[in-house]
């Protein structure tokens, strides 16, 4: 798959209506949505941080943060210069790192990102950690997981979930086979065991599925992933869709009770007029949904999205 991403034209502010006493809305409004792709966000202490693919062009993470939720900041990219090893497994990969992941666990911040070139499943998943976001003090964990051209899928777009034994693991992928899914050790938060996989459209002429994340909830792991074309502005057409499973390995289920792996998969947004493509999402403690879409009135600047995320009452996810 090829991803192509925009750079950063505008920079601007945001404002969170969720997390504010006096403000409660769905969809978190905001005074000019801030350009990011590929976005992730945490809170650490009063700060929120999102992570998002950097610049076409440049070197490294797009970091940005917001003490108020409302006056954003943009903070120094993480990796300024590549990392020698990424050579050793991916000799050509492009100078912005794509689709981070920031996790919280076992009393350290854990952040997946992946190395990988346009158009090649020659790829990897790196490790990052730290015990405070805002000491920028990141250690390098190394590789955690690597694809080549000899393989059938693309270690690229890696999400850490904790299951409800507390147990860590890493699904990601992005079409060829589609999404995989492996636990990792406690210590070293890289995979021990199987691999397995999870959800895939064999009848799609790509195979068009990417960017998993995993939540469990009430008795059920939810997975949601980004179907069809990223990347292409106003031309986009991805949309994000959604099964559920009891095994966190599957089988993820629809609502329709149609396989995940086999090409099901329930529509949870597919943008409208305005926010075109939404995709590459990110869930957070089950209530906060965050993904990127294209927006109609900024030439298809890709932008943050943030709604409170909520469960009707057969336990699905609804905003």
């Amino acid at each position: 798959m090829q991803k192509v991403y925009w750079k950063v034209i505008f920079f601007g502010l945001i404002f969170f209506g969720a997390g504010s006493a006096s403000v409660s809305a769905a969809f978190w409004e905001m005074d000019e949505h801030p350009m990011i792709h590929d976005p992730s966000m945490i809170k650490e202490g009063d700060t929120w941080w999102t992570f998002g693919t950097g610049e076409v062009d440049k070197n490294g993470i797009r970091v940005i943060y917001s003490h108020d939720g409302r006056n954003w900041n943009e903070a120094p990219v993480v990796f300024p210069q590549p990392v020698n090893w990424w050579r050793q497994y991916v000799p050509n990969h492009t100078s912005a790192q794509w689709a981070p992941d920031i996790q919280y666990f076992n009393g350290r911040y854990w952040l997946y990102y992946s190395v990988s070139s346009f158009g090649s499943n020659q790829s990897l998943i790196g490790l990052l950690s730290t015990e405070s976001i805002a000491s920028g003090n990141w250690r390098d964990d190394g590789l955690v997981v690597r694809s080549t051209t000899n393989d059938n899928y693309n270690a690229i777009d890696g999400d850490l979930v904790i299951d409800e034994h507390g147990q860590p693991w890493l699904s990601y992928g992005s079409h060829w086979s589609g999404i995989k899914l492996t636990k990792l050790d406690a210590r070293t938060m890289k995979p021990t065991g199987q691999t397995y996989s999870i959800a895939a459209r064999p009848n799609h002429p790509e195979g068009a599925i990417e960017a998993p994340s995993i939540t469990y909830r009430d008795g059920y792991y939810y997975l949601f992933v980004s179907f069809d074309k990223c990347c292409d502005g106003l031309n986009s057409t991805y949309k994000v869709a959604v099964g559920r499973s009891t095994d966190i390995t599957g089988p993820y289920l629809d609502k329709s009770g149609n396989n995940m792996l086999y090409g099901g998969g329930t529509i949870f947004d597919s943008g409208n007029d305005k926010w075109i493509g939404p995709g590459h999402q990110d869930v957070l403690n089950n209530n906060i949904f965050v993904r990127h879409a294209y927006d109609a009135d900024r030439n298809g600047l890709p932008s943050l999205l943030i709604n409170d995320l909520y469960w009707d009452s057969q336990g699905w996810p609804t905003y």
